[in-house]
């Protein structure tokens, strides 16, 4: 069997791997157009920071590494420029010496991922505006600012990265200011937990700007729509990313609802002979049981390595996602799971919502407050979605309430958790309990006039 995979970052070099585990015969080729692969993305804003120093810890595996270990073969600066599904071959641009080839395959993995979404802004074509997608980006992006020297930042977008590259062009002395088109801070937030997370950023100096659409880029700030002067010296895109389908829906691959590639749970796509995986595809939406996108790095690894394994005869399929996130900005943890209040009405449900303060940890060894909100089902009293805000202790909560969410327990069920404790990790009745106690509470009469 011939196996090619289109796309080298986190799902197609994950899907190469688990291929060769299952089957030593095969021939495995990979063609990424850019000059990395299997890159850590997450992780660029942090060396802009300085808190990475060395750009190399971001790209640990090399061709080389593919091929020793994996007898891999990585095509890098080659980009595929069409599918056949017919004759099963594809059109092949070599990037470094223009020549044009033709490969066949048996078997075909799509891992082309997404690409940023850049606003047909006035002036955003100029040499200090950028978006952060990948290492070469983040290369263009240090240089400027080393050449430069920036003393305003202006971050159009307040998502994960645009948080991230507040804090850490903040790090580097730069004055930063944050543009968001929409009512509040991150909108992948609810409202009254956006406020939390934008008087934060506020404490630490950056200055936010909400409802607010840039309207023009100048080479040292940014016009508003209403006509306001924002400083940037630099500006950073932040706007979002969609999926990079082109390859699959020139060659007649089916669309989902989303605009992804449809993939069964095998990461089968319309065409038997073809595959895909990571951000480029359609993701099962565990809560509301249809379709969404959910583009994020761990499931994209995981799509990865189930495509991988189904295209090599295996028999891992593909759950679903809750669109779990995680990001700190300022020391400050925001982590959301499931649907937010407003997507939890749209959908239908007749929901109990509640918020809870408590310590992380005890308050005899310095434990700080954790802010969550708890939305749940009244009719089958299950967890729908939470948001937590704190600076320790967030990524083992909302852990704790994915997996309950996932294998479908009831909120009564989460007090009977048996989770660990010391003084140092946690308080006697945790914070996870308290959020099974109190939504019990807020549904106890349904249950009661139900008798």
């Amino acid at each position: 069997m011939r196996l090619i995979i289109i796309g080298g970052v986190a799902a197609g070099t994950s899907a190469a791997s688990k291929a060769r585990r299952n089957n030593e015969k095969a021939e495995i080729v990979l063609y990424e157009q850019g000059p990395d692969i299997s890159y850590a993305g997450c992780d660029t804003p942090y060396f802009i920071g300085g808190l990475i120093k060395d750009i190399k810890t971001l790209t640990p595996r090399s061709v080389g590494f593919f091929k020793n270990k994996y007898n891999v073969d990585v095509k890098i600066r080659h980009q595929v420029q069409a599918i056949d599904l017919k004759t099963r071959s594809l059109s092949i641009q070599d990037l470094e010496t223009d020549r044009t080839f033709t490969d066949h395959y048996d078997k075909l993995i799509i891992a082309t991922g997404a690409k940023a979404v850049i606003p047909d802004i006035p002036g955003v074509g100029q040499e200090h505006v950028f978006s952060l997608r990948t290492i070469q980006d983040t290369l263009k992006i240090d240089s400027f600012i080393k050449k430069n020297k920036p003393q305003t930042a202006a971050i159009i977008g307040s998502g994960s990265i645009g948080m991230e590259m507040a804090e850490n062009l903040s790090r580097i002395g730069l004055d930063v200011h944050v543009i968001e088109m929409a009512p509040q801070i991150n909108p992948a937030l609810d409202p009254d937990m956006s406020v939390h997370l934008e008087k934060h950023l506020n404490e630490h100096g950056v200055k936010t700007y909400r409802s607010t659409q840039a309207a023009k880029i100048e080479a040292s700030y940014l016009l508003t729509a209403d006509g306001e002067k924002i400083p940037g010296d630099i500006v950073i895109m932040a706007t979002g990313i969609r999926p990079e389908v082109s390859l699959a829906r020139d060659a007649g691959i089916k669309l989902g609802a989303t605009g992804a590639i449809a993939v069964d749970e095998r990461m089968q796509t319309s065409d038997p002979d073809v595959y895909a995986c990571g951000d480029c595809i359609e993701h099962f939406d565990l809560i509301r049981q249809k379709a969404a996108w959910f583009p994020l790095a761990s499931t994209a690894n995981k799509t990865g390595r189930i495509c991988g394994d189904a295209v090599t005869g295996g028999s891992l399929t593909f759950r679903g996602v809750l669109g779990t996130g995680i990001f700190r900005v300022f020391g400050l943890s925001v982590a959301r799971t499931g649907l937010g209040e407003d997507q939890a009405r749209e959908a239908g449900y007749d929901i109990a919502v509640v918020h809870i303060t408590g310590p992380d940890r005890s308050a005899s060894v310095g434990g700080r407050d954790i802010i969550i909100k708890a939305i749940a089902d009244r009719k089958t009293e299950k967890l729908l979605g939470a948001q937590l805000i704190g600076e320790d202790g967030i990524d083992k909560r909302i852990d704790v309430l994915v997996t309950a969410m996932t294998l479908g327990a009831k909120i009564s069920d989460l007090f009977q958790l048996d989770l660990a404790y010391s003084p140092f990790h946690a308080t006697v009745k945790d914070p996870v309990h308290y959020v099974g106690m109190v939504l019990d509470k807020a549904i106890s009469k349904d249950r009661l006039s139900r008798k």
